[in-house]
């Protein structure tokens, strides 16, 4: 009977194979408020996350903190002795800077004649004279260039990788690479700025929205540009290292020091330029938080008195 029930009532079989309702979410109150860790708590989180990314990634971690250890071992690398000064200063007097500053001036004026005399599309008889000069003054300057670049490098390997030369050399590089990424950081920030708030007079968005979104554009253009300088640094590194004429084993254990020391530098900026960001808008959210919760229990004191009255 059961059964010719259940042929009969089709609602029975759907009963049988429904499937079954996910449980109902929690769905938070109304006057409900995101509570924000205490700055103890705050710490605790930051700590235990870069302990787990260093265990995760431990070729990343070893890398900054041998970069951390050359910066504070290395310094300005080790003083010259007197025979290495003298030497060095007496190779590097024999460069003749005048004689670059010739030449240099003559396939200035050369290149300039052939640009005048050059067509869009054509180049007549002057055109052609004008460019074999200019070709003679280029070839002139560029054999008194690698003869001066030849002899600075004999001075060089004399100093050695590791000296106040060869280490102040690879900051100077370094410096010169870091300041170009932090103005190419700042100048896109200002147009990214005035952009946005161009679009935000046109939007229905509150002031702290829209620094919110200049901050990160902010970080954001700091992280590329300084990424872009450390990358360019570490591509001409290997010139600047070769020039000393070091041993090979040498010359790649500087190299790499020198490539964690930059890393661990523009890691160490970002990191505080993130802590700074970061610390500045939960200050700021907690001191909000604060006010919130000093007015609700106004509210909650000024009711009784009024129900009272």
């Amino acid at each position: 009977n059961n059964n010719n029930n259940n042929k009969h009532n089709p609602n029975s079989r759907s009963v049988m194979f429904r499937r079954p309702q996910p449980p109902p979410q929690q769905q938070r109150a109304p006057g409900a408020q995101i509570v924000l860790p205490e700055p103890g708590d705050l710490g605790q989180l930051i700590v235990r996350g870069a302990s787990n990314f260093a265990r995760r990634h431990k070729v990343i971690t070893g890398s900054y903190l041998l970069g951390l250890l050359v910066i504070i071992l290395i310094g300005g690398g080790t003083k010259l002795t007197y025979d290495q000064r003298r030497e060095y200063n007496a190779i590097m007097n024999t460069i003749d800077l005048q004689a670059e500053f010739d030449a240099s001036q003559n396939f200035y004026v050369a290149d300039q004649a052939y640009r005048a005399s050059k067509g869009w599309f054509t180049c007549d008889g002057l055109c052609q004279r004008n460019k074999r000069r200019m070709e003679d003054a280029k070839h002139r300057l560029d054999l008194i260039r690698q003869e001066g670049q030849a002899r600075m490098s004999d001075a060089k390997s004399i100093a050695g990788l590791f000296s106040e030369v060869g280490v102040g050399e690879v900051q100077d590089s370094f410096w010169s690479y870091f300041q170009s990424g932090k103005q190419f950081a700042k100048r896109q920030s200002m147009w990214d700025a005035m952009f946005m708030g161009i679009r935000h007079m046109g939007r229905d968005e509150s002031w702290m929205e829209y620094g919110l979104r200049v901050l990160m554009n902010v970080l954001l253009n700091f992280s590329m540009g300084l990424l872009m300088a450390l990358v360019f640094f570490v591509v001409g590194l290997w010139s600047i290292v070769t020039s000393y004429q070091p041993n090979p084993a040498v010359a790649v254990v500087f190299f790499i020091m020198a490539a964690c020391a930059a890393f661990a530098f523009v890691a160490s900026y970002l990191m505080a330029i993130y802590g700074a960001a970061v610390g500045g808008v939960y200050g700021l959210l907690k001191v909000a938080e604060t006010n919130t919760r000093a007015a609700r229990i106004q509210n909650g004191r000024q009711q009784p008195y009024m129900q009272n009255r």
